[in-house]
């Protein structure tokens, strides 16, 4: 489903926010449950040390008084169960009655040694930490469930699970008026330019303020209009004009043919009005082509559609195109140096135009080789690409090689090879589109390398 700017910006927006209210709410709730189980634990430690002062330095205090003040206290926790173990390991107090739980002496060991640690017992957080009196030093345990703590949180999570959902509602609600209103001065641009015809190109887009996006693109659409009205301007003049300069020889030759048809004529007549026809005709002609000369230099290369290519999978397209169609062709590729990044082969170009170039550059060196065989080596430098042609073939006179680009020119020893001398004609036109640079180094009877450097996509 294809959704307009409106939308897509609302959704954006949304997940934006989604994804900051879901981060924000797992920091709240991880720092909350940090909190709350280092204070449950805190608890705990006060709650073990307290029991053994009382126990062991209080005389007046044994274990059944101590078990008494145990159930009695305020500040009890929830299943709670305090353990005191000796020196040797014996238990000398258990605040629970019918514990059949039972610590090994490995882990009392392990408590001795690290003097103090935190653990879970089930869903239980446990202590064990030692308390040492004259000399003596004990091993006290405590654990609890943390049934307040743990309500908080379980509270926490509804509320930030019903502060998510009303956050989402209430973005996607004012994100739709937020864009609908952000939009509204492009929503106008795109109904003035709606009105705007072929007959009404002097009509132009208001451009606002002047100065944020949507007035840039509203003086683009401007300056775009004024083209436009320019080109078709000059078009009518074109057509007028050609139109006009056509009439003429045309008007000519159909005002003599009807004469001629009027009466019988003899024959020294009837050759002197061909020859007359004939004269038009050739003006016609060489008219014509006068217009079409100038339709092709009025052409706009910026018309022509670029876009990010792979040079090295066009290089090893156009050679297996060009070896399919000439089997004889022997033509190899090669890295100079090797290429870590697939960006540094990426260049703005258009793809059949540069095929054609390349075809070009191949099939010359190929042909005006006795093995038809051409290298092509490719390396990067300084953020161009240089493909580098080469080939030990006739190669090209001195004198030849500052005529080699003109159209239809053919050095004088590839007269008798086939070709129409456009070739490097029109890759040098195609190479100058993609703002790249054609050379040519040569020797006759040894070999030409043409080197042709285009610069990397920025």
């Amino acid at each position: 489903m294809k959704l307009n700017i409106r939308s897509r910006l609302t959704i954006q927006f949304t997940y934006l926010v989604a994804f900051i209210l879901v981060l924000f709410s797992f920091l709240i709730y991880y720092f909350s449950a940090s909190y709350r189980e280092a204070e449950f634990y805190s608890r705990l430690e006060k709650k073990a040390l307290t029991t053994a002062k009382l126990l062991i330095e209080v005389k007046e205090v044994d274990y059944n008084l101590m078990k008494i003040i145990d159930r009695n206290s305020l500040n009890a926790l929830h299943n709670e169960r305090v353990l005191i173990y000796n020196d040797k390991g014996r238990q000398i107090y258990n605040s629970l009655d019918n514990d059949s739980i039972q610590i090994s002496k490995a882990f009392l060991d392990k408590i001795r040694h690290e003097k103090s640690i935190r653990y879970h017992e089930d869903k239980n957080e446990a202590v064990g930490l030692i308390f040492t009196l004259n000399n003596d030093h004990y091993v006290v345990i405590a654990s609890a469930y943390d049934n307040y703590g743990r309500i908080k949180l379980y509270n926490l999570i509804w509320i930030i699970l019903a502060g998510f959902i009303i956050s989402i509602g209430s973005t996607i609600f004012f994100g739709r008026i937020y864009a609908a209103k952000a939009l509204k001065p492009m929503s106008d641009v795109v109904r003035q330019v709606d009105k705007i015809t072929i007959a009404s190109l002097d009509m132009r887009v208001n451009e606002g303020n002047g100065t944020d996006e949507i007035a840039q693109l509203a003086i683009t659409f401007n300056r775009m209009l004024e083209r436009l009205e320019s080109a078709f301007e000059m078009q009518r003049s074109f057509v007028s004009n050609a139109s006009h300069e056509l009439r003429t020889p045309l008007t000519s030759i159909t005002g003599q043919i009807e004469v001629s048809l009027m009466n019988p004529r003899t024959q020294a007549e009837y050759e002197a009005i061909l020859e007359s026809v004939l004269e038009d005709i050739k003006n016609l002609n060489a008219l014509s082509n006068g217009l079409l000369d100038l339709a092709k230099a009025s052409s706009d290369i910026s018309a022509i559609a670029l876009h990010p290519l792979r040079i090295d999978e066009i290089l090893w397209e156009t050679r297996a195109e060009l070896i399919d169609r000439k089997k004889d062709y022997k033509i190899s590729i090669e890295f100079i140096q090797p290429i870590d990044d697939d960006k540094e082969l990426i260049i703005s170009g258009n793809h059949h135009l540069l095929k054609t170039a390349i075809a070009n550059l191949m099939d010359n060196a190929c042909k005006f080789s006795p093995d038809k065989s051409a290298e092509i080596f490719l390396s990067v430098k300084a953020k161009i690409i240089v493909a580098e042609f080469t080939d030990k073939g006739i190669g090209i006179d001195p004198e030849d090689l500052e005529k080699i680009f003109h159209p239809f020119f053919r050095a004088n020893n590839a007269k008798n090879i086939s070709g129409n001398g456009l070739g490097l004609t029109l890759t040098d036109k195609i190479i100058l589109i993609h703002h790249g640079t054609i050379a040519i180094e040569s020797q006759l009877k040894k070999g030409t390398k043409v080197t042709v450097t285009i610069p990397l996509l920025a």
